[in-house]
């Protein structure tokens, strides 16, 4: 079945109506207002401060300075001197004299508001104080945020109120109020504008980079989620009484306490610090955290270390061990029962002691790392890219950094956007070396930034390693974003993981933007992108050998079933039965949800129910032949449930194209091996993309030619698996199901709705009052549109974590009155699919190429 759309763009974290990807460009919804449950007051701080002689002292510099009149442009501070040079009558006061309490208003950063719901609408409350400021003291970057916030129509709403410091020291003491404010709000640099640059230095923009957020609850309780995080507060029923609110405020600490880290102990989380204002409370709160490990499932790491929670009411500690924890997996939960107003708290994987072979606490845990790509929010001819590990898997969408250097001097702290991250898996601390290579002919990295070294000491500390990487545009061509490709080799084995990063667009030109802002409020910015070449990816041979299986399986009882389930195996007793992986699925049997590993047996691949097998080791396993499976065997077999998914063709169609960087390896693996560059027509022949995507319609019309025999999104996730692209193979899976699932619902979606993410009546008509007719209710037909709206808003809160994605709506769909997963098994069926993918890799590809 295929629908055909166009794809829209969905404001997660907005109070709109979520545009319907559905419609694609055909309609546009009108905003709703935001709850009315959230109440938003400012706070102020008491400052009242006489500037009118803070800045006479500088009255002689500005003489002497070339740059004055250029530097005052977008900086508050000097505003009014620079003015006054210019102006002898001096008709412009400063801000700090025309609004004292300006910089106490704004509290934080965009991420420091969030809700308990899905209902507040942070980008308009930033907006909304944008737009209180007067035109002098919008900075640069406040006129380019115009731009890209103008297709937004701001509520009527206010900021939320937090938690506010005792700032009345600062009251007579101006220096530190200066430095207090510039320490809240980190002077940055970016390079805006390549004309203005030629005229002047620019001056340091003001952008709030503290990552926290603060919610208000009643006694109904909720929970509180970290932006981009995987940390949460849950507040149960009856914290507080009736009548009395909670504020809640979480905010994550990247460089955890140094001390927690050694050969016995690792920490696997940011320090958390958690402020709550009311203290008259009758239950006990929860902090939810996963974690960047999970404990082996050998018997010797299970006995030898475990996941625990430290715990404080100082930043400095002393720290203590809580007890009330409980851990599936990677995922800790902690009851908090000793509340303060200001609470740490730090997640760290723990060995009672070290047994040989094992050297450190590593050996015991699955450790995963997180590599982020930060860079400035626009490129230009010559930037800094900066790759950070973390020591956990909290990846901020914003990261300052202080070590910037240009012409041998340091720079003043910037703050960089998050352009791309990346999660492996790492068996023990080891050296690593990051090279990061331009895709573009056009952009270069440094020769001598091109390949950089982390020490295996510095992963240990479990602090942010960074290592920066130049890049600069050859020639004078037009500027334009590009993609880069990064490379990370563990030094000591042949482990090799590599990603791509798109770069942000360049800035967009300033003249026009000042003077006639409200002309841009319907202005829509068009990409286009720029004539790349063939990128310099070589994608892996596929190898067609028998599985590397470590784990078995031997059947305690014989599982017959009278009535075939589709991805259900059945054995009998005694049977060893290949286990592709140590995890497991929740998945619906006969009747009951249960765990289940997958499994080959006699050349099929399913699920068996975990009590129903003793696990043993290769070097257990008697007799394997039964359990043998060849790694083409293994994609066809896994390949399956695209065999009746339902997608749309044209997103399908661009994801693929922008997504592969090699027609002919594409075409290769589909068959097309004889194809050649004559074989395109001019329009396909300059971009890659273009060329990808008419190998894609070739094999699509062939398979329509063939509709008995060929199937289109089947034998395309084949290739797609046989050239080793997962991450796209995911992204696939994860659409692909949602959009199917969202069919197969119909109206029982606001069910569903319910139980993921606990909408509400109006919340959930808000849903479908675009698909509407003209009696004022959706048609039966119609029904699965607001249930996409809905799906694809949900899936998209979990970033890259597409198993938890397919693994949540599997056990919710499970779950629901009369679960449609009874008898559609097709998102089972993915769950094994992404479960085989690290088999699949491990046999079928070269761990390391080597190069020509």
């Amino acid at each position: 079945e295929e629908i055909t759309s166009s794809s829209g763009t969905d404001s997660l974290m907005s109070g709109e109506i979520p545009r319907s990807r559905s419609e694609g460009t055909l309609i546009d919804v009108d905003d709703r207002t935001p709850s009315a449950s959230y109440n938003v007051n400012e706070s102020k701080l008491d400052l009242d401060i006489d500037w009118s002689d803070v800045f006479r002292h500088v009255h002689a510099v500005s003489k002497t300075n070339p740059f004055w009149n250029e530097l005052s442009a977008s900086n508050p501070f000097v505003h009014d001197i620079a003015a006054s040079n210019r102006n002898e009558n001096n008709k412009y006061l400063s801000i700090l004299k025309q609004k004292p309490y300006l910089f106490s208003k704004v509290s934080s950063n965009r991420d420091s508001l969030a809700s308990s719901g899905d209902e507040l609408d942070i980008d308009c409350l930033l907006r909304k104080t944008l737009a209180r400021r007067s035109g002098r003291s919008k900075s640069v970057s406040d006129f380019l945020d115009i731009v890209d916030n103008r297709r937004f129509n701001p509520h009527k709403t206010t900021p939320q109120k937090t938690i506010a410091s005792d700032m009345t020291w600062l009251q007579n003491d101006r220096e530190a109020y200066k430095m207090a404010w510039l320490s809240h709000r980190q002077l940055t640099r970016s390079c805006l504008d390549l004309e203005a640059m030629s005229h002047s230095p620019g001056w340091a923009q003001t952008q709030a980079t503290d990552i926290h957020v603060v919610c208000k609850l009643n006694h109904e309780g909720g929970s509180v989620q970290l932006p981009d995080s995987d940390i949460n507060i849950h507040v149960p029923v009856g914290h507080v009484l009736p009548g009395e609110f909670q504020e809640v405020g979480l905010k994550a600490i990247l460089n955890p306490p140094s001390w927690f880290n050694n050969e016995l102990s690792s920490t696997v989380s940011p320090l958390i610090e958690l402020t709550l204002s009311n203290l008259n409370t009758r239950e006990a709160i929860f902090l939810e955290v996963k974690v960047a490990a999970k404990v082996k499932n050998d018997p010797l790491s299970q006995v030898m270390s475990d996941i625990v929670c430290f715990y404080s009411l100082n930043k400095e500690g002393p720290f203590k061990k809580l007890e009330n924890c409980y851990t599936y997996q990677d995922t800790i939960q902690v009851k908090l029962a000793d509340l303060s107003h200001v609470m740490y708290a730090v997640i760290a994987v723990q060995a009672n002691k070290i047994q040989p072979p094992a050297t450190n606490v590593w050996d015991y845990v699955h450790r995963t790392v997180s590599v982020g790509i930060y860079g400035p929010k626009y490129i230009h001819p010559t930037f800094t890219a900066v790759f950070t590990v973390f020591g956990h898997n909290y990846i901020p969408g914003k990261l300052t950094i202080c070590d910037i250097k240009k012409g041998g001097k340091n720079m003043p702290p910037v703050v960089f956007q998050l352009w791309g991250k990346h999660t492996f898996l790492l068996e023990k601390p080891q050296d690593l070396n990051i090279s990061l290579v331009s895709c573009d002919p056009d952009f270069e990295v440094k020769m001598e930034d091109q390949s950089k070294n982390i020490k295996e000491e510095e992963l240990k500390t479990g602090e942010m390693v960074r290592q920066q990487f130049l890049f600069s545009m050859l020639g004078c061509r037009e500027m334009h974003f590009f993609v880069f490709l990064v490379q990370i080799k563990v030094l000591k084995s042949s482990q090799v993981t590599q990603f791509h990063v798109t770069t942000p667009d360049p800035a967009p030109k300033l003249s026009g933007i000042i003077n006639r802002p409200k002309r841009l409020q319907n202005r829509k910015e068009i990409k286009s992108a720029p004539l790349l070449l063939i990128p310099t990816v070589k994608y892996p041979k596929f190898q067609d050998k028998t599985l590397s299986v470590n784990t078995y399986g031997v059947a305690l009882k014989t599982v017959l079933r009278q009535n075939k389930i589709d991805y259900l195996l059945e054995y009998f007793k005694g049977d060893t039965i290949a286990l592709l992986g140590e995890d497991k699925v929740k998945a619906i049997g006969q009747t009951k949800i249960k765990e289940w590993y997958v499994g080959v047996l006699r050349r099929k691949i399913g699920l068996v129910h975990c009590k129903n097998i003793k696990v043993i080791s290769k070097e257990q396993a008697m007799d394997t032949a039964d359990s043998e499976l060849t790694t083409r065997n293994l994609v066809e077999q896994i390949a399956l449930p695209f065999k009746k998914l339902t997608y749309i063709y044209s997103v399908v169609l661009s994801t693929v194209s922008e997504s592969v960087y090699d027609w002919r390896a594409l075409a290769e693996v589909l068959g097309y091996s004889h194809m050649s560059l004559d074989d395109f027509n001019e329009a396909h022949a300059d971009k890659e993309s273009e060329r990808v995507a008419h190998v894609v319609k070739r094999m699509k019309e062939d398979c329509h030619a063939n509709k008995k025999k060929r199937l289109f999104l089947y034998e395309l996730i084949v290739a797609l698996l046989k050239i080793d692209c997962q991450g796209l193979v995911a992204r696939l899976t994860q659409d692909t199901i949602i959009l199917t699932s969202a069919v197969k619902l119909g109206k029982y979606w606001r069910e569903l709705a319910e139980k993921l993410a606990r909408l509400t009546k109006q919340q959930i008509e808000a849903y479908e009052v675009p698909h509407q007719g003209k009696n004022g209710t959706v048609a039966l037909e119609m029904m699965w549109k607001p249930a996409y709206d809905f799906l694809y808003t949900w899936g998209a809160h979990y970033g890259d974590s597409y198993r938890d994605v397919l693994q949540d709506l599997q056990s919710a769909l499970d779950k629901m009155k009369n679960p449609v997963t009874k008898h559609w098994r097709e998102l089972t069926g993915t769950l094994i699919l992404v479960n085989c993918m690290e088999v699949l890799r491990a046999s079928a590809f070269s761990k390391i190429e080597e190069e020509e």
